[in-house]
């Protein structure tokens, strides 16, 4: 195993180059377009082994992905954004064929209004499409992710594709020491990949992706539901494995200083080391606050979530994306709906932050942290770090 400078996009390239995919057909879109051209490198140089297909759009290199998986071996691609958007009609084929391909996700806003910077709106567009979705802290998890991913997605009980998201800039460019496995120890970990479901061999041909009658459709969504449990049951395991091969440690959500917690914090992705570094300065100063990072949202650890945080008096969830229209966000939503059955269910306060690329410091999570332990939590969520005028932004006088 060495250790060497990769950017989120460079660890994304390296985890999908030691998964030894064999089709790439990535769509260049800011800010994941450096896995789109390194993978094009490494097959150009030999370094992968693999078919690159020049598409020209995401909607068609997933639909090449799908093609080609189904022939039985692993597909590559990537996207972000409006990418992922335009991916919405094919993402649904490869949940409902059961195809286990692995796609990192560089989490970029939605539009209106347009913007290149980090939020989660996208991924979170697709969280009720049948595809798994991991969340990345850092460039190191955006590596082992990938290969976690392929491990769980691929076996037989799951065969369910999965996002690996990573934060538009504040992970896809910015370079940390990472350490990279040796391909024969990938290898050992993730064997190559076997077709078992659907396929197409011109051999033995069969309908795929086929018109359903109102007479099994049910029963094939309900087939996904059933694999989404016992993707949650391996996943343990698989990260068991993860740890005994490569020495680091994973889990569905991870807890920081959450035992004697007066007043909790969840989030997912990069803002969770903020959170961390936060938590440590307000425990020094003697509040008594923790943070909560999920790293599996699909499936949700609804039941970690409970014996994790459940006993703590006061929880707040800070969403990167804003679900317009509900009450809270849709992190917070679903942590909400975890925390309810319980007897004595804690208040949870929705926040929403970040959005568009906007940075989320300490000062702003402290503000979340003083709004949980002073006891003026809301219903609805608070917009943290908003301009006081916000409905009168770019207002034109008459």
């Amino acid at each position: 195993m060495k250790r060497v400078m990769l950017d989120g996009n460079g660890a994304a390239t390296e985890g999908m180059r030691l998964a030894r995919i064999r089709v790439v057909s990535a769509y260049p879109i800011t800010p994941q377009s450096p896995i789109s051209e390194k993978l094009a490198d490494y097959v150009t140089d030999g370094t992968l082994d693999a078919k690159y297909i020049r598409v020209e759009s995401e909607h068609s290199a997933m639909s090449c992905a799908i093609g080609a998986q189904l022939t039985g071996v692993r597909a590559g691609t990537a996207t972000a954004s409006v990418g992922l958007a335009l991916m919405h009609e094919v993402l649904g084929v490869a949940a409902g064929c059961r195809v286990p391909i692995v796609m990192p996700v560089v989490n970029r806003s939605l539009v209106s209004p347009w913007s290149l910077w980090c939020d989660h709106q996208d991924a979170m567009a697709e969280r009720d499409g049948g595809w798994m979705q991991f969340y990345a802290e850092s460039a190191q998890e955006v590596l082992d992710l990938i290969l976690i991913a392929y491990k769980l997605a691929e076996k037989n009980d799951v065969l369910l594709p999965a996002m690996v998201c990573l934060d538009g800039f504040f992970l896809s460019h910015m370079p940390d020491a990472v350490y990279v496995p040796a391909q024969e120890d990938v290898d050992k970990f993730l064997p190559a990949y076997k077709n078992d479901n659907l396929k197409l061999d011109p051999d033995d041909p069969m309908f795929i992706n086929d018109l359903t009658g109102s007479n099994e459709f049910m029963e094939m969504r309900f087939q996904q539901a059933v694999a989404f449990d016992y993707a949650q049951d391996l996943m343990p395991g698989v990260m068991a494995e993860f740890e005994e091969a490569f020495g680091r440690k994973y889990s569905m959500v991870e807890a920081y200083e959450c035992e004697d917690a007066e007043a909790v914090l969840v989030s997912l992705g990069s803002m969770s080391g903020t959170i961390k570094h936060t938590v440590d300065m307000m425990r020094e100063q003697g509040r008594k606050v923790g943070m909560l990072k999920i790293t599996s949202f699909r499936p949700f650890p609804a039941e970690a979530i409970r014996e994790l945080i459940g006993h703590v008096p006061h929880i707040g969830v800070i969403d990167r994306s804003a679900s317009l229209g509900s009450e809270t966000g849709p992190v917070c939503n679903e942590v909400r709906s975890a925390l309810q059955v319980l007897d004595k269910a804690p208040e949870v306060q929705g926040f929403v932050a970040g959005l568009g690329g906007r940075d989320v410091p300490p000062t702003t999570i402290e503000e979340a942290f003083d709004t949980l332990l002073n006891d003026k939590t809301v219903a609805a969520v608070k917009w943290l770090d908003v301009q006081d005028n916000a409905l009168r932004l770019r207002e034109v006088d008459a």
